[in-house]
């Protein structure tokens, strides 16, 4: 039978390459001079440091940017709220990997719902979608694009 998972993956090589990019941008912008601004990477963290509240909305920009040109859609970040610490301000944002057990149970919903011949199942953080015919699953795929769905979705793994 055929079948595909749906997941939601981030190339985190990528990510760290936009980070560095957008460290580089900062050390040259004008309007950064003589601040002490800066981007950090900790695995599927992202931790921006500035001296005042607008200048990490601009670096919010600057990040959002790159990670668009790497083809990375920013719907994978969970920006927190930005947080004083001294003289400076922090703002963390987390590079949501997976899909979670919530979303997931959404998704399987929102197939149930259309009264489509697939099956679908939780497996961890994919979901997989079984079907007798290669065009109900591409229905689904084509219904998922159009969905409301605020992770970025791959469908890999399609077996025929």
């Amino acid at each position: 039978m055929p079948s595909f998972d749906v997941v939601s993956e981030v190339d985190l090589h990528e990510v760290g390459n936009a980070v560095d990019q957008a460290n580089r941008e900062i050390r040259t912008r004008f309007d950064f001079k003589g601040v002490d601004a800066s981007y950090e990477r900790n695995e599927a963290e992202i931790r921006m440091t500035a001296d005042a509240d607008f200048q990490l909305a601009q670096m919010l920009d600057i990040l959002q940017n790159k990670l668009t040109r790497r083809s990375i859609d920013i719907k994978v970040l969970e920006i927190k709220d930005p947080e004083p610490s001294g003289k400076q301000m922090h703002q963390s944002m987390l590079v949501r990997q997976g899909i979670d057990s919530d979303l997931a149970r959404k998704i399987v919903k929102l197939v149930k719902d259309q009264k489509m011949k697939v099956q679908t199942a939780i497996q961890g953080e994919k979901v997989r979608v079984t079907g007798k015919k290669r065009d109900d699953l591409q229905a689904v795929i084509a219904f998922l694009k159009d969905s409301d769905i605020d992770l970025p979705l791959q469908y890999n793994n399609f077996r025929d």
